[in-house]
């Protein structure tokens, strides 16, 4: 759905990292969809993962990596945005046991915000695993925290929580999962706990709504669009175990 949005806040939260809440038609958004921001000055709309959905307020999470990023990190509040809302598969969040696991690298974090609040109100014990480069970067955790997750950051270089990667502190058996984050990380998570949850993957998109064919990535099932079928897929139907 098209629409106008109003930028209520706009903040740095990390390194890089920005948090901007806006208000408009919440309705039917669901954990795991991404909205795709027209920049004023820029081509080609930027997707971004919904980080969470209040009332009639959006907010999303993103890292200024590009000419459009920079330019959303400078925005106001009272600022208006043309926004497509909606857009992808999220989560399934009906498929989680009474124990669920969330695991997040990097700017992959966001959309799981969205995941834990939910699965909170449906009285689900979440357990949520984060991994960032270093202490600097590091966002999210006191959201986790406030919706009564049980929360463990882990960082790289050491510098925050513990010293390592995300798969350090997993172990088989694990519960049904929600992941989000860098290719490498997930590639490591199948290895370590294997295809027992949904998997959210992050592609470059032109168009996001499945027409330039530009986010394809191969499944066991074929070729799939990440901005169409995806971005969330069953984890034992993605080829990206080696």
């Amino acid at each position: 759905m098209k629409g106008k949005w109003h930028i209520v806040s706009n903040e740095r939260i990390a390194e890089k990292i920005y948090r901007m809440t806006l208000r408009g038609e919440t309705e039917g958004i669901l954990p795991g969809q991404f909205v795709e921001i027209a920049v004023p000055g820029c081509y080609l709309r930027r997707p971004i993962s919904v980080s969470d959905i209040a009332d009639d307020l959006l907010t999303i999470i993103y890292k200024t990596i590009g000419e459009g990023t920079a330019r959303m990190a400078q925005m106001k509040s009272g600022e208006t945005l043309d926004i497509l809302t909606g857009l992808g598969n999220g989560y399934n969040l009906a498929k989680a046991g009474k124990e669920v696991l969330l695991i997040g690298g990097g700017v992959g974090v966001p959309p799981l915000i969205y995941a834990a609040k939910q699965l909170r109100q449906a009285g689900k014990n979440v357990h949520v695993v984060i991994g960032f480069n270093t202490k600097s970067e590091v966002f999210g955790e006191e959201c986790f925290t406030a919706l009564g997750c049980q929360v463990s950051v882990c960082t790289m270089d050491g510098s925050y929580g513990v010293k390592g990667v995300v798969t350090d502190l997993l172990h088989k058996p694990a519960p049904f999962y929600y992941a989000c984050g860098p290719l490498p990380m997930l590639k490591a998570l199948l290895r370590t706990i294997g295809t027992n949850g949904q998997i959210s993957m992050e592609e470059r998109m032109g168009c996001g709504a499945g027409l330039c064919m530009g986010c394809t990535i191969e499944t066991k099932d074929g070729f799939k669009r990440v901005c169409k079928e995806g971005p969330v897929f069953s984890a034992d139907a993605l080829k990206i175990e080696n």
